[in-house]
């Protein structure tokens, strides 16, 4: 494995193990706000979607299971990204900063497709 390739993956995975432990660390507003946007059984699904994206992230960095990390990631970002930041759905002052989160949501769900797709199940 090359230096770029550990790093990229470093970086990827770290930044989404990094959301999803601030997440589980506001469990409680976490759940609140996905109540507030309509998601049901909030209480339980932000959990364990914040550890879906914990292991996806801590996975991708130690380069194991990309195949199951990917999957994991991807899961969690196609949940979260058009429910959560529904750009579409807000007024002027708030689209712009919902818009560049949906993004970024959709550049990562881009990554984790690629390692989904990436090898085989036993790395």
């Amino acid at each position: 494995m090359g230096r770029l390739e550990t790093l990229g993956r470093a970086l990827f995975g770290g930044v989404l193990a990094y959301t999803a432990i601030d997440n589980l660390r506001d469990i409680e507003g976490m759940s609140a706000y996905a109540d507030s946007k309509g998601v049901p059984a909030a209480d339980r699904l932000v959990p364990l979607s914040s550890v879906m994206l914990l292991f996806g992230g801590i996975a991708t960095v130690l380069g194991r299971a990309p195949r199951l990390a990917g999957g994991a990631i991807a899961a969690f970002l196609v949940g979260v990204t058009p429910t959560m930041h529904d750009f579409w759905n807000k007024d002027e002052e708030e689209r712009d900063g919902q818009l560049i989160h949906f993004l970024k949501n959709t550049a990562m769900l881009g990554g984790a497709l690629f390692f989904l797709g990436s090898g085989p199940e036993e790395n």
